[in-house]
């Protein structure tokens, strides 16, 4: 049973799109950052993106760039993150996919790296800053590892400065989820709105080349986001939104999250 694309059959036959949850493990400190992710889970997510704290994540706005400190100082590390998938695994069977750069998971030890999260009960991976075509730095460790969840997923990144022939070569290889990113800039910036005609007619292009899911990220912060972004893709990606909670009020994050999620879920 491959539990990533039992979740996207699921929300399909409910005809809503996928509501996939970024939050960085360790924020703000390691203890309620669990707290925090353990209620996201029961919340309504169908999808969490675990996102590992690094010192430059260069990908990220400020909310996500700042999460990242305080995690790296709460003393979160990739060993320790892969350490909540363990216990959240004890809770929760949604598909749960690591956010991370190449280079924890470099100096980590990429078999390593893989032996570990695929035991945990990881479903996939998404490296911000490894390209789809070096792919296979990571995926040609997954072969003959413990996984008792289906395949381990490589989760690839088109963004809107991707070319024509490279795209389609991306979604020739993708599994998983396909995760588009909806403007220019990074996570949590509002300075590119989202043209929604022309990120529409995109998705309908790409829908000709593949049929993985679609998911949607960068940017999508509002109800109304989610319900624009619900009638073009499959998925839809939040994670700044999410983090500025945790930032806003750490100590009422937990029932700030869960509401904001459990709100999203209604209007999708």
């Amino acid at each position: 049973m491959d539990y990533l694309q039992k979740t996207f059959e699921r929300t399909r036959h409910e005809k809503r799109a996928a509501v996939i949850g970024y939050i960085t493990v360790g924020d703000p400190d390691i203890s309620r950052s669990f707290e925090i992710i353990d209620t996201a889970c029961a919340s309504g997510l169908d999808i969490l993106e675990l996102g590992i704290p690094f010192s430059d994540p260069t990908a990220d706005g400020v909310v996500i760039q700042q999460a990242s400190g305080r995690a790296i100082k709460a003393g979160m590390t990739l060993a320790k993150g892969i350490e909540f998938v363990c216990e959240l695994r004890k809770r929760h069977e949604l598909p749960i996919i690591l956010f991370s750069y190449f280079n924890p998971i470099f100096v980590f030890g990429v078999e390593k790296f893989m032996d570990t999260a695929m035991s945990a009960g990881v479903d996939g991976v998404l490296v911000v800053d490894l390209p789809s075509e070096n792919a296979d730095e990571i995926m040609q460790h997954a072969d003959n590892k413990k996984n008792t969840r289906g395949q381990f997923h490589f989760i690839r990144l088109i963004a809107p400065t991707t070319d024509m022939q490279r795209r389609r070569k991306i979604l020739q290889d993708a599994d998983g989820f396909v995760y588009v990113i909806s403007r220019h800039g990074v996570t949590g910036g509002n300075s590119n709105k989202i043209e929604w005609d022309k990120l529409g007619n995109e998705i309908n292009s790409m829908r000709h080349e593949t049929n993985i899911p679609i998911c949607v990220g960068f940017g999508i912060s509002t109800s109304q986001d989610v319900k624009a972004t619900g009638k073009i893709a499959d998925g839809v990606i939040i994670g700044s939104a999410i983090q500025k909670l945790i930032e806003t009020n750490p100590n009422n994050a937990k029932q700030s999250v869960a509401n904001f999620i459990k709100n999203l879920r209604s209007v999708n």
